[in-house]
């Protein structure tokens, strides 16, 4: 691939897509051309969307799924898509369709077929799907929540600072989504994982992550044994879902550089 190659970040539920940012200017140093386009109803800055958070109720993952398609089809070449949380579930996606070079998932939601569903991960989600109705809304975290979903490996300090940096409100529609997906023959969150022909695709995993703890990762990996394609994990053992912005950042970033060098990417 040629200096030019485009790089796509897709953030997750609760941040902004701007907390991509010290990411895109580390690939940029590195002659990758990359963006961190929000998801439908993302303002500009983290200020905007929180004054807005009507704007992003209501989108669910098929949603997202084609709102980034629309910004691939524009590209002159296919991208190479890393996505943290839900955005790693729609990487996933996204590379199943054929629409992607490579796919870095980190710490991705749980696809269609992911069985195990930790008490961590319930409690994490509860914000949201304690109450039906949240569906159609956007809903925020508290500090307290944001620490024990994104931050419990940090300081208290370093949570509150990314907390008051990057988190905004998401919508209620995807996470619901995810917790019907296998009793729902044709869930938004179904990834074609035995596609052939697709590109090289790495799952990233934090082994102190609350939210997508290593076990649900894991069991996404044994989604994939169908094909044949290139289908990675690495594990960062002391690691949590904040693992993209918190101070640690920089090490998962050379990683997925590493690896993709390692796929002549």
């Amino acid at each position: 691939m040629g200096m030019s190659t485009p790089v796509i970040f897709i953030h997750g539920l609760w941040l902004h897509a701007s907390s991509w940012q010290p990411w895109i200017d580390l690939f940029a140093d590195r002659g990758y051309h990359a963006v961190a386009p929000g998801w439908p109803g993302d303002a500009e800055t983290v200020a905007q969307t929180r004054a807005n958070p009507d704007a992003l109720a209501g989108h669910g993952i098929d949603d997202v799924v084609e709102h980034y398609a629309r910004i691939i089809e524009a590209l002159p070449t296919k991208p190479i898509l890393i996505g943290h949380s839900f955005g790693g579930m729609i990487a996933q996606k996204l590379l199943g369709l054929d629409l992607a070079t490579a796919a870095i998932a980190i710490d991705a939601a749980q696809i269609k077929g992911v069985l195990p569903l930790p008490l961590s991960t319930l409690r994490s989600g509860f914000p949201v799907l304690s109450n039906p109705a949240n569906t159609n809304r956007a809903v925020s975290l508290t500090k307290e929540q944001f620490r024990y979903a994104f931050a419990n490996t940090v300081t208290e300090q370093e949570s509150t600072d990314l907390y008051d940096r990057w988190s905004i409100p998401a919508p209620g529609k995807p996470l619901f989504e995810a917790a019907a997906a296998n009793f729902n023959p044709h869930s938004p969150a179904k990834v074609d994982t035995a596609n052939e022909s697709r590109g090289p695709l790495l799952l990233i995993a934090g082994g102190k992550d609350h939210t997508v703890p290593e076990v649900v990762v894991r069991s996404t990996l044994k989604q994939y044994r169908h094909s044949h394609a290139v289908t990675d994990i690495i594990d960062f053992p002391d690691k949590a879902h904040s693992l993209t912005i918190d101070s640690g950042w920089h090490e998962v970033a050379e990683t997925t550089l590493t690896w993709l060098k390692g796929q002549n990417l």
